[in-house]
C-alpha cells in the first residue's frame, strides 16, 4: 500500500487514467493538474492548478509519456490551458521526489540534473518497451489495413529497425502470412532476422531493396527514407512511420511522388490506451512501492544501529 504518499499527475492522456486508478487503489494521495476537461469522474482524486505549493508536497511527479517539449511545455489531452514546467516550479519539488515519464527530452533531463532530482524514464526499461511494443504493433497493423486495398497475407512488408518494436511487428506480420523484409544495422540483428525466417538486409542497401515492397513500417528515429530512396519505392506502397517526431521519412517528397506516408507516433495511447496505461501503471506502482520499502528498511537499520 502507498498510504500517505503524494502523487502528482501533470498532464497526460487516456493512458494516465489507468495509472491514476492504480495509485488510488493503493491508497496514495493523488493530485491531477490539467484534467479540467475530463468528461468522467475520477474518484478520490484532487484537481488542482499548477502551483509551487502543490509540487512542494509531491513525492512523485508523473508527466506525459513524452515528458515536456524543448521549452518545458507539457501536453494534456484533458485541458486547453498551457502547462509550462519551468525551473521555478521544478525547484519546488522536495529533494527526495521522483519525476517519472516515458521518454525525456534534453530540457527535462538537464533541469533534473541541475536541481538534483531523480528522473525515471520508463521506456528505457526493456520490460516496459517490450510490453508497449504490442499495442504499437497492433496499431500499426490497424493503420495498414485501413489505408490499403490489399491483405497483409501475401503482401511484401518491410520493417526498418529491428529493435523492440520492430521485432514484435515483424513477428506479427509473419504470422499473418506476409513476406517480411527487415532493414538492420548490426550483424546480430541480421542473424536474428534470418533465424526468424525474415529476409534481412542492411539499411545501407535500402535504395536497392525497396523496389517491390507494398507496406513499409519505419521505427528508425532518423531520416532513413530519403528522397533518393523514395524514388525506388512503388507508387502504390504505403509508409507507416512509427518513429518519434519528425519521423524517418521525407514526407514532402513522398507526397510529391504520390506515396502515402503516415506519421504515427504514440500509437498505444490512441489504439489501446487501457492496455498501454496498465503496462505503465504496473511498472510505476511497483517502482514506487520498492522505493518506499527500501526507505523503510534504511530507517529501520538506522534506528537499530542507534539503539532506538
Amino acid at each position: 500500500m502507498l498510504t500517505g504518499l503524494h502523487i502528482v499527475f501533470l498532464g497526460g492522456d487516456a493512458r494516465h487514467l489507468e495509472i491514476i486508478r492504480s495509485f488510488t487503489d493503493l491508497d496514495a494521495n493523488v493530485v491531477v493538474i490539467g484534467y479540467e476537461d475530463l468528461h468522467e469522474q475520477l474518484l478520490e482524486v484532487q484537481h488542482s492548478k499548477l502551483t509551487r505549493e502543490v509540487l512542494r508536497n509531491a513525492d512523485v511527479l508523473i508527466l506525459p509519456v513524452v515528458g515536456t517539449d524543448d521549452h518545458g511545455r507539457v501536453e494534456s489531452s484533458f485541458s486547453s490551458e498551457t502547462l509550462l514546467l519551468n525551473k521555478e516550479y521544478m525547484s519546488s519539488l522536495p529533494k527526495h521526489a521522483k519525476v517519472c515519464t516515458g521518454i525525456a527530452k534534453s530540457y527535462l533531463r538537464n533541469l533534473c540534473v541541475e536541481l538534483g532530482i531523480d528522473l525515471i524514464e520508463l521506456f528505457s526499461r526493456d520490460d516496459v518497451a517490450i510490453y508497449n511494443s504490442i499495442p504499437t504493433a497492433e496499431g500499426a497493423l490497424l493503420m495498414a489495413i485501413q489505408h490499403t486495398d490489399i491483405t497483409i497475407h501475401g503482401s511484401c512488408c518491410m520493417v526498418l529497425g529491428l529493435g523492440r518494436i520492430g521485432l514484435t511487428l515483424a513477428g506479427m506480420l509473419q504470422r499473418l502470412g506476409a513476406h517480411v523484409k527487415a532493414g538492420v544495422q548490426k550483424p546480430e540483428q541480421f542473424a536474428r532476422a534470418w533465424e526468424m525466417g525474415i529476409e534481412p538486409f542492411y539499411t545501407k542497401d535500402l535504395y536497392d531493396e525497396g523496389v517491390n515492397v507494398d507496406i513499409i513500417f519505419n521505427t528508425v528515429p532518423a531520416q532513413i527514407l530519403t528522397s533518393r530512396v523514395l524514388t525506388r519505392i512503388p507508387h502504390h506502397a504505403i509508409i507507416i512511420d512509427l518513429a518519434s517526431k519528425p519521423g524517418g521519412t521525407d514526407f514532402r517528397f513522398a507526397e510529391k511522388r504520390g506515396i502515402k506516408a503516415l506519421l504515427a507516433p504514440s500509437l498505444p495511447g490512441l489504439v489501446a490506451p487501457r492496455t498501454a496505461g496498465r503496462i505503465l501503471a504496473r511498472t510505476l506502482c511497483q517502482l514506487v512501492q520498492d522505493e518506499r520499502s527500501q526507505d523503510r528498511e534504511q530507517m529501520d537499520s538506522l534506528a537499530s544501529s542507534s539503539g532506538l
